[in-house]
Order: structure tokens, then sequence, then C-alpha cells
């Protein structure tokens, strides 16, 4: 399903706000996104740029539906958005088959569906011999492949990637990358958070560029980049 002008989703004023819960009048309030608009349409890749603590993974958290925004308006018309971020959902205690088999499911796959890719996810993330072992016993790259390896591996009407094509060592991050490019080179929709301007030039047809919590410019990767690292 797609929307009346043809958009898989669409932002309209969309603010959030949360509490940091510290403090002896419980915390302050936090306003992390302010008005943001804008639509995604099939096939296209959007990047979304700024600096640390802007709001492009709090951003990425409403439009997931792990947020939700208490001003303006956010309508999903497509039926599953995948977020590709490191260790989301994941439990410690659990093994890393568990963690994959819940991650893949939070993400919106069935339990069948999820254990029907565990082996290639597994395969992928170069983790046979420890898919087993408890999360707690695994290095921050082992997770970090993991993570990356449930979110590449789901199928999805619109895929939202945080930040992660550096993850691993140097031989993991050449063939993720190579597969990363290679799913956001074909018809996926995708909105890229990184701070690699190449792969903005490269990868993206749009470009949001977010300055607390607002949309401070938006346009063509070349000239937004530009604007963003002059400033």
């Amino acid at each position: 399903m797609i929307g009346p002008d043809g958009q898989l989703l669409e932002l309209e004023h969309v603010g959030f706000t949360y509490s940091t819960g510290i403090g002896f009048y419980g915390g302050r309030r936090v306003e992390a996104l302010r008005d943001i608009s804008f639509r995604v349409f099939p096939g296209e890749t959007l990047g979304l740029i700024g600096r640390n603590g802007c709001g492009k993974s709090t951003l990425l958290r409403v439009i997931t539906g792990i947020f939700r925004p208490d001003r303006g308006r956010m309508t999903r018309y497509c039926d599953r958005i995948s977020l590709l971020a490191l260790n989301v959902g994941f439990d410690p205690n659990l093994s890393g088959s568990d963690n994959l088999i819940i991650s893949c499911m939070f993400l919106g796959a069935s339990r069948r569906e999820a254990r029907a890719m565990h082996d290639e996810i597994v395969d992928f993330a170069e983790l046979e011999e420890y898919i087993n072992q408890p999360l707690k016993t695994y290095s921050s790259g082992m997770r970090a492949r993991l993570g990356f390896s449930v979110g590449l591996k789901m199928q999805a009407d619109l895929m939202l990637v945080d930040e992660v094509l550096g993850v691993g060592d140097a031989s993991f991050r050449a063939k993720a990358t190579k597969a990363m490019k290679a799913r956001i080179n074909s018809e996926q929709a995708v909105i890229l958070v990184t701070h690699n301007g190449d792969n903005i030039k490269e990868l993206c047809d749009r470009v949001i560029w977010l300055e607390n919590g607002e949309v401070r410019e938006s346009g063509e990767p070349e000239p937004v980049m530009e604007a963003y690292l002059e400033y």
C-alpha cells in the first residue's frame, strides 16, 4: 500500500519530548524533535545528517514506533519498516541465537520467518562457533556483527540504517559495506543516517540536515553536505 501521492511514509509537524528522569523533581524535559515534516517514496534513499545529539536516531525510533510522537502526525503507508541499528533490543543474558530470533520478531518477522533466516544470519555475521553462548560473553565487535546481520537480512518496505557501515573489523566492514550498498542501490527505500559525506553523495537521492531537532536544510546531497560542512 502507498499513499495518495505515492509515498511510503509521511511526517507532518512531528515533535517528540522526553524526560531525563534524573533529578529531585523527576528530571528535565528535552525536546528531541521539533516540527519535522517530510515524505519518503518507493526506491529512494533519503540521507539524514547532523551533529551528534541533533535527533537523528530519535527520529528513526519514532518512525519505527519505538517512540510515539507527542505532536504532529506520522502516517505509514507501508507494511514493514526495518531498523538496522546495532544492539537494538538485545538482552545480554540470552544467547546470540535467542537474541537473533527476538530481534527479527522485533523488526516485524514471525517466529517461523526468524527461524528460517537464522542460519543465513549467523553465517553472514561469522558467529557459528559462538551463536549459542550468552551475548554478555561477546565482544563489542561480535555484538555489532550480529546486529548488522539481523537488520540486513530482514525484508522491509522501508529500511532505516543508523550509522552502521563502519561495523566490525576491516574484512567484515568491506563485506558489510558491499552488501549494504547493494541493498541501497536496489529498489529498496532507505533512510540512511551517516557522518560519511562520500556515502551520502554516492548513495542518497535527497538529504535532510537536522540541527537541534529541526530540519535546517533539505535537498540534493551535494549542496546540503557543503552547507553542513561549512557550518
